[in-house]
């Protein structure tokens, strides 16, 4: 159980400084419930999933190196800059990545109710 005993800290701390993390945690709960309306498959379950985990992975990583770069600094540098805005584009990529597979897995869904 000690093993577990970090990650839940973790989990505690992000939900408790990153609002980002917690509207991913909301839409992916929303995507959750719209999978088992609209009866996915479960390839499309496997799509779905990979891509909540995706942004819920990299935005922990966002995270743990922007906390991890205003450890080592708090004056102004390129790098430190530079290593945010990257680590925050792959949380975009992700986004972007969770967007496609969700637009591929739900829009025919979708428009099949209009038929």
């Amino acid at each position: 159980m000690k093993r577990f005993k970090y990650p839940f800290e973790g989990l505690y701390y992000i939900t408790s400084k990153d609002y980002h993390f917690i509207a991913h945690l909301l839409t992916s709960v929303a995507v959750i419930i719209f999978g088992f309306i609209f009866k996915i498959d479960a390839v499309e379950w496997l799509f779905i999933v990979s891509a909540i985990f995706a942004v819920l992975i990299l935005e922990t990583l966002n995270t743990a190196l922007e906390e991890t770069v205003d450890l080592v600094t708090n004056e102004y540098h390129p790098l430190a800059k530079h290593a945010k805005d990257i680590a925050a584009l792959a949380v975009l990529l992700a986004c972007i990545y969770a967007g496609v597979v969700g637009m591929i897995v739900f829009i025919p869904k979708i428009l099949s109710l209009f038929n």
